[in-house]
């Protein structure tokens, strides 16, 4: 604790490091002591803009008593290489998403977690977007009544420099790929709203980025395990990118959001609220479609403080190692049909 805050380090001064920054200090019970990185420059630029000491090591900030919570946003292959050891020095822990490149690397988090009673998030913040909760809790509510179409439209646009800004980013075994590095977030929404993936079949290209060896597009058809069917359609190739649209359809009502607001919200029994549930959003906030720092810091922020609620309670985080592990295992399936080109059955033996 600082001057009783809880005290946040952050492992890793790329580009989401920022918003990961912004939204700790932001939050009235959270201070942002520490932060390393490999780069010097770029550690040094981080420190003098958010205003925070840059750690000697990874190892000095696991030893320094003022932080309670470190902030895993390496390249996605090397979470589970500090996550780890942080739980085992009995700091709680946020991860970047995806939450790590392989089930088993993700299984030996949660054991780390639980060995050492601590808290993990996955930083998949799009879930606190405010459409996304009314739409769960009308799901939940069986509002919609037969879930008949969970669907994810993901349109956007990075040029070639995107992939050549850091080495790690045109790595397929370092986590790069539009599926688990962009997709990732509205697969798992879909994975958070529509349950269970009962199979699927996803089909990768690589349509405008010929530099780099990775999908800059992914299409997938997917079987859930309540019987409904859905689509996920994620590219970075289709400039100048569009938003997102998140598209729910039931027996008894269809919800859409795009970017972040609600376009669509018609039921069969209009209820009191529902006027107001067609006003989220503003429609100004950017959602990165056509740039990779093109959105806001709040929904980190959101993140942040249900991570302070969690310690404080002893609840888990709203976004557990179990859940984003469900999301993980939908996108390895779909890497797995692509590669077969055939129908994958989950869960993965």
């Amino acid at each position: 604790m600082v001057d009783g805050k809880f005290g946040f380090g952050i492992v890793g001064a790329g580009l989401v490091s920022a918003f990961h920054g912004d939204a700790i200090n932001a939050v009235e019970e959270a201070k942002l002591v520490s932060v390393v990185d490999l780069n010097k420059e770029r550690l040094e630029k981080f420190c003098a803009d958010k205003g925070c000491e840059a750690a000697e090591s990874f190892e000095a900030m696991l030893a320094d008593d003022r932080i309670d919570v470190i902030n895993v946003l390496t390249p996605n292959a090397y979470h589970a290489q500090f996550a780890i050891p942080a739980m085992e020095a009995k700091k709680h822990v946020v991860v970047e998403k995806p939450p790590e490149m392989t089930l088993e690397k993700v299984d030996r988090m949660i054991a780390a977690r639980d060995a050492n009673g601590v808290k993990c998030a996955i930083s998949l913040q799009v879930r606190f977007r405010k459409p996304i909760e009314v739409m769960k809790a009308a799901i939940e509510s069986r509002r919609f009544g037969r879930l008949l179409q969970g669907d994810a439209y993901m349109k956007w646009f990075r040029p070639t420099d995107y992939y050549l800004m850091d080495d790690w980013r045109s790595k397929r075994e370092e986590g790069a790929g539009v599926t688990i590095q962009h997709a990732f977030h509205y697969i798992d929404l879909l994975y958070h709203l529509m349950g269970d993936v009962d199979s699927l079949r996803a089909q990768m290209y690589n349509l405008a980025h010929p530099e780099v060896e990775l999908e800059d597009t992914v299409l997938a058809f997917l079987n859930y395990t309540n019987g409904a069917k859905g689509v996920v359609q994620g590219s970075t190739a289709l400039y100048p990118g569009t938003d997102i649209r998140i598209e729910i359809n039931g027996e008894n009502g269809t919800a859409i959001m795009q970017g972040e607001r609600i376009i669509v919200w018609s039921f069969r029994d209009e209820q009191e609220g529902d006027d107001a549930v067609r006003e989220l959003g503003s429609g100004a906030i950017k959602t990165a479609a056509g740039g990779a720092a093109d959105f806001a810091y709040f929904e980190h922020m959101y993140m942040i403080e249900d991570m302070i609620e969690a310690i404080k309670t002893g609840r888990s985080p709203r976004v557990s190692l179990e859940s984003a592990r469900g999301s993980l295992e939908v996108a390895l399936a779909m890497y797995k049909s692509a590669e077969v080109d055939d129908l994958v059955s989950l869960p993965l033996g």
